[in-house]
């Protein structure tokens, strides 16, 4: 398979993308706020803890929280008006959570872990799905984004076969899913989150000093898109180009066209991946 230096690579215009979505984003929503944004679509959340400092989950209402009996000596936990507060007093191995909804909605799955290692994150996270939906994936996906409640949840007809996004549609999707408002997002049956590990990567761009963690990533069809917030390292600032983007891709599209030096308001960004093969294959 040829390189990306060898193939035609195609830089589209985000700006001109979230237009017609009548979305304008703005550089500092990383940067001010720190809020990671997951999106439950039927695959369970990974959430780790760091030992000794609190973390913050929000979710869109109130919820009841189950936690396993192994986990009640070394977990504390509470929740208040759809917010759990978990702090880990030591190190404990992956554990399916089970969050259930007050309302109904249904139930989101979380596989929680806790460590030592320095620099895991303790920012607060927000778990969103498709408001007026169950929060099962089931919901999320055979609802159109336009249906209204009488038809929300019907099913689509035997034999009908969804049309798979193109390379735009889900390089929109995924700007979308990291910086639009709840309000505005959609789901997309079309459109399905897939597992992505978030371990940071250095040098994803040739020659320059940034860390590129993967955020989230969907496929359609037979290609995936996969949102990484890129920070700069480095004292310098960096024009972003997508042609020295190490690996395979379809197609590479930056939020912002630069990044400031390291430790200005303007340092992190985002890019957005098109392979045809899950992220760290073609990696």
């Amino acid at each position: 398979m040829p390189t990306t230096s060898q193939r035609p690579f195609i830089k589209l215009s985000l700006l001109g993308a979230l237009l017609c979505f009548g979305i304008v984003c703005s550089q500092s929503t990383w940067a001010d706020t720190g809020v990671e944004r997951l999106f439950w679509d039927k695959v369970p959340l990974r959430i780790t803890l760091p030992v000794g400092q609190e973390r913050l989950v929000s979710f869109p209402g109130d919820v009841r929280v189950g936690i396993p009996q192994p986990l009640t000596s070394k977990l504390r936990t509470q929740s208040h008006a759809g917010t759990v507060y978990w702090l880990a007093k030591e190190a404990f191995e992956l554990q399916r959570i089970e969050v259930r909804d007050i309302s109904g909605q249904g139930i989101v799955l979380i596989d929680l872990s806790a460590g030592q290692s320095p620099g895991l994150p303790d920012n607060p996270i927000e778990i969103l799905f498709k408001p007026g939906q169950p929060a099962t994936a089931e919901g999320l996906l055979s609802a159109d984004a336009d249906s209204t409640p009488a038809t929300s949840h019907r099913k689509s007809k035997p034999g009908k076969q969804l049309k798979s996004a193109n390379l735009v549609a889900l390089t929109r999707f995924a700007a979308q899913q990291l910086y639009a408002p709840a309000r505005l997002l959609k789901a997309s049956p079309a459109i399905r989150r897939v597992s992505v590990s978030q371990t940071p990567i250095e040098h994803l761009l040739r020659g320059e000093s940034l860390i590129a963690t993967p955020v989230a990533s969907w496929r359609s069809g037979k290609l995936y898109v996969t949102a990484l917030e890129i920070k700069n390292t480095g004292p310098d600032a960096i024009d972003l180009d997508p042609r020295q983007v190490r690996g395979q891709w379809r197609a590479a599209t930056f939020q912002h066209s630069r990044l400031h030096p390291a430790g200005s308001e303007a340092d992190t960004s985002a890019v957005y991946l098109v392979s045809d093969r899950p992220f760290h294959e073609a990696l």
